[in-house]
């Protein structure tokens, strides 16, 4: 299976400005699918938080504080659904191939948490990311992060509130901010919600159920005039949507530090997302520290409070940088 047209995408300042990271795509947008690697191969002190109800994850309780292992060589975000997890056993081939993984006595054994969105309602649902789409994620892994519908991203919508027929086209966004003593934390996320879209800071509707109802209502999940937001439509289909992301930092941080970034981060998908973590989504946030040779502790409250902010801003990038694909128009610019 190979990658078919490309649309153009955006580079972004990055996650991947984070020493000892390198991000890589594979997309296949007549399919609407893709994964999106993290390559941390010198492995990472991870965590991971698990919000959503509806989750397809890989590893995650080897992240857990007080569990064996605790790290992570890689990092999976793809599409496909459950079906999609299979991208993950290529990019464990890949690092196998450079003796990259947790020792053990019959061998290195890489560590790859992974986890899916559900983008099987637009393309082709019988072509999912598998271990081959996996590798070359790896393999086209480097420095500069690209936006929009790529990797994970490519099957992503978003403002499904009041079913597929209204969903605007996502993408896959990245953010990064430079701490006062230097400390780097950064963001990349993958935005399939069910919930529409807002500008944290302003409150401004970014991406919004299309369309007006047949008593020419707003549609479900658009803002009323009140600035209210309508319930949950009856044509919302479980378990079809979810955000997952990977915070990364320089900060030296221990389990339950690093767990906790990742917990803090959801606090930033509620900020852009409304709303986030319902029944519907599968929200699931990785944390990753990478304090490097010489490491300074960063204030707390300053790591955390970025923290919230890159993935804020992670999401409101991934949907801007989208394009139309498969008649899903983008939100307006």
């Amino acid at each position: 299976m190979a990658p078919h047209r490309r649309l153009t995408a955006k580079i972004a300042r990055s996650i991947a400005d984070i020493p000892g990271i390198r991000v890589g795509h594979w997309t296949d947008l007549d399919a609407a699918t893709g994964c999106t690697v993290v390559l941390c191969e010198d492995s990472a002190r991870a965590g991971v938080d698990v919000r959503g109800a509806a989750p397809a994850t890989r590893e995650t309780d080897l992240l857990r504080p007080g569990s064996l292992v605790g790290r992570a060589h890689a990092i999976l975000l793809t599409g496909g659904s459950a079906f999609g997890l299979d991208a993950a056993a290529g990019v464990m081939r890949y690092l196998e191939e450079r003796g990259v993984g947790f020792p053990t006595p019959a061998g290195a054994v890489p560590i790859v948490p992974a986890a899916a969105l559900f983008d099987l309602g637009i393309g082709r649902a019988d072509v999912r990311p598998d271990a081959a789409a996996g590798y070359a994620a790896c393999q086209a892994a480097t420095h500069r992060v690209e936006e929009g519908c790529v990797g994970a991203g490519t099957g992503a919508t978003v403002a499904k509130l009041n079913g597929p027929a209204g969903a605007v086209k996502s993408g896959i966004g990245t953010a990064v901010r430079t701490l006062k003593n230097g400390t780097l934390i950064g963001a990349l996320v993958a935005v399939n919600a069910v919930g529409a879209i807002y500008e944290p800071h302003t409150g401004a509707a970014i991406a919004t159920p299309r369309g007006v109802s047949s008593d020419r209502q707003p549609l479900i999940g658009t803002t009323a005039r009140d600035g209210t937001t309508p319930p949950l439509g009856t044509n919302t289909p479980l378990g079809t949507n979810t955000t997952i992301g990977v915070i990364a930092t320089t900060a030296p941080l221990d389990a339950a530090g690093v767990s906790r970034l990742a917990m803090l981060g959801h606090d930033g998908l509620a900020l852009a997302i409304r709303p986030a973590h319902t029944s519907y989504d599968g929200d699931t946030l990785f944390a990753l520290s990478l304090p490097g040779l010489d490491p300074t502790s960063p204030d707390v409250l300053e790591l955390e409070q970025a923290a919230v902010e890159v993935v804020a801003e992670a999401v409101v990038r991934a949907v801007r940088a989208a394009t139309p694909l498969h008649g899903i128009p983008a939100a307006p610019v």
